[in-house]
């Protein structure tokens, strides 16, 4: 029987004359890739595991400091002035300098670094340069100014996790303290002088007092210390002298750094890091890992060592380091589910200092001082 087809539209023609039926498809998901990770897909052909090792940077240095973008600062031991790389391409960035900076062929100057949560900003510290610290625009690629004069030299360098805090923390016993500023609305950031401070405790009480004992068990300083992520609590290690003493954690409000709590830990503390949630810190004593409660002060130790810790932004996952493991003279660097305690994607690793989440949480890094870097990479995070 003749198809009258006057009142078709030209699909529906096309369709009768080849004999087809358009039938309206369910909903299907769509996966959609982005060049950038179409080109992991095909630099991940040549690994088999969620780990990718390479070369960021030729050299040593004697400090470094990971951004949440891939940059990495160092000291560069050929240039003699602070360099940043991109870790992803290996190449060099920029090299920072200051006015009247002379290149140095001390090798072994202190120095420290604090990347702005969204990598635009770099706070340093270098003993190469005045003693003050120096805030770049990395974006405008220029010395904004300094502020914070010291005359300790500030071993921790930490901004919090939405720019508005950032703190200083040394050691040096009666000299050590703690500053907090609080970012204005100028150009510079930060104020010359600290928001708040806090120099040797006046709760604090020495672990030993016999004369034999000298400078053990008396107050050290200041040592890793770490915003909480909503911005209310900042975690900072108070170190003891000697080495059988017990370091100590307290926790002081945001910025007025008033005490809140104070931990009494087990041994010396390496590192320590909050869940993404504020309420816990994960940290490091004599290789062995615990978890405290910011608010019960309770603690359980973890099933696992770690010297180093990280937990990722949003996740109930942490990124360990340590350089010991039973059987073998490596250490390893692997994963934590906070939620069940449980260890996976280990990777056998040595000489890391320093871990880093990428903003988005979807890479991690770990870096030695020989300038390997170890990235973090799994399929799903």
């Amino acid at each position: 029987m003749p198809v009258d087809t006057d009142d078709k539209s030209p699909t529906q023609q096309t369709s009768q004359q080849l004999g087809q039926q358009i039938v309206p498809a369910g909903a299907q998901g769509l996966a959609v890739r982005s060049a950038a990770l179409v080109v992991r897909g095909l630099r991940d052909l040549a690994r088999d595991s969620n780990w990718l090792v390479k070369k960021a940077f030729q050299g040593h240095t004697p400090r470094l400091a990971i951004s949440a973008t891939g940059g990495v600062s160092v000291i560069s031991s050929a240039a003699r002035r602070v360099v940043l790389y991109d870790i992803e391409s290996s190449t060099a960035t920029l090299a920072l300098s200051v006015p009247g900076e002379n290149p140095t062929s001390q090798k072994e100057l202190p120095a420290a670094f604090a990347w702005s949560p969204s990598a635009r900003h770099l706070v340093a510290a270098w003993g190469a340069w005045q003693p003050a610290l120096h805030i770049f625009d990395l974006q405008g690629k220029m010395l904004l100014g300094t502020f914070g004069e010291f005359s300790n030299f500030p071993g921790t360098l930490v901004w919090s996790e939405q720019g508005n805090h950032f703190a200083a923390a040394s050691a040096g016993g009666k000299r050590a303290s703690l500053r907090l500023w609080k970012a204005g609305g100028d150009a510079l950031l930060f104020s010359a002088a600290p928001t708040s401070e806090m120099g040797i405790p006046d709760w604090f009480e020495r672990q030993t007092y016999e004369a034999e004992f000298g400078e053990e068990g008396a107050f050290g300083g200041y040592g890793r210390t770490a915003f909480s992520p909503d911005e209310k609590l900042l975690a900072s290690v108070i170190e003891i002298h000697g080495d059988w003493a017990d370091d100590s954690i307290v926790l002081a409000e945001v910025p007025t750094l008033r005490k809140q709590n104070v931990f009494q830990a087990q041994g010396h503390i390496t590192d320590l890091t909050w869940t993404p949630d504020s309420q816990q810190i994960v940290y490091c004593a004599a290789g062995q890992a615990y978890q405290l409660d910011a608010q019960s002060m309770c603690f359980e130790s973890l099933p696992f060592g770690a010297e180093l810790c990280v937990c990722h932004p949003h996740l109930p996952l942490c990124l360990c380091y340590s350089s010991w493991l039973k059987s073998s003279a490596k250490g390893r660097l692997f994963l934590v589910d906070l939620s069940r305690k449980t260890v996976f994607d280990e990777y056998a690793a040595e000489g890391i200092v320093d871990l880093r989440w990428s903003a988005d949480g979807a890479k991690a890094y770990a870096m030695t001082r020989d300038g390997m870097v170890y990235i973090y990479e799994p399929p799903l995070i």
